[in-house]
């Protein structure tokens, strides 16, 4: 086995899908714990990321993609960013509504993409199983339904990097809640491993793309985890707060 072999086998999709199936589960439990949008959309994107992951794997296993297969999972792949940049919206953005019309818009162009998607006649010597395959069975960059992917990946990539470092300048001077500092710290970061490799594949450069996806999911999810709630750096400020006033009464006393 080449060296470039060992980097795009099949197992490190299958590893990813793995890791995105657990994540995914923690974050179920965390949104039926305290029912926050934010949580719900993160699985929703992680749960995606894990289905797509396995479909990759499969695909490297069978050393070629079942056209209804690759169909689905084009749609997932392009669309994940989507969700987990609605996430973002909804705990960055007090007013809720601005998370239900990104929710509207992601549903949208969601069921547009995947009726062209199945609707749309495949080429066929693009659909080859292997990492480069991308869109490229759908036709040019450009064309229908190939360029909706454009609609979850651009403002997904915003809503993520751009709620992480509102977050990083928001929280960085409040002592108690600089575990948010460091959580979308994990964010932008993981964004940027995610969407540097996704860039570098698309220009041939493919070597290291699962590995890659991998440590740019668990960077995301670890962020993820610091930053689904307020309630730690809230319990500080008011452990805090009753610090003080107890010190208070006794200097009045």
């Amino acid at each position: 086995m080449t060296s470039q072999q060992f980097w795009d086998h099949w197992a490190w999709p299958l590893g990813a899908a793995l890791i995105g199936i657990v994540f995914s589960a923690l974050l179920l439990r965390q949104y039926l714990q305290r029912r926050k949008p934010h949580q719900l959309a993160w699985f929703v994107g992680f749960m995606m990321y894990a289905l797509a992951a396995a479909m990759e794997s499969y695909s490297g296993y069978v050393d070629g993609w079942n056209p209804l297969i690759y169909r689905i999972y084009i749609v997932l792949a392009a669309s994940l960013v989507g969700f987990l940049g609605l996430g973002s919206v909804y705990l960055v953005l007090r007013r809720p509504i601005w998370g239900h019309v990104f929710l509207i818009f992601n549903i949208v162009f969601f069921a547009l993409f995947l009726y062209g998607t199945l609707t749309a006649t495949l080429v066929p010597d693009s659909l080859v199983a292997g990492i480069a395959v991308g869109g490229k069975p759908l036709g040019p960059p450009l064309s229908f339904p190939r360029a909706y992917a454009f609609f979850f990946n651009i403002p997904g990539t915003i809503a993520l990097l751009g709620g992480a470092v509102y977050s990083i300048v928001r929280f960085a001077a409040k002592r108690e809640y600089r575990y948010r500092v460091w959580a979308n710290v994990w964010i932008a970061l993981g964004t940027l491993v995610i969407a540097g490799a996704g860039s570098m594949a698309r220009t041939g450069r493919t070597t290291g793309l699962y590995p890659a996806e991998m440590i740019g999911e668990t960077l995301l999810f670890v962020g993820f985890l610091q930053a689904s709630t307020l309630q730690k750096g809230a319990m500080k400020i008011r452990s805090r707060r009753e610090a003080s006033g107890a010190v208070s009464t006794r200097q009045q006393q």
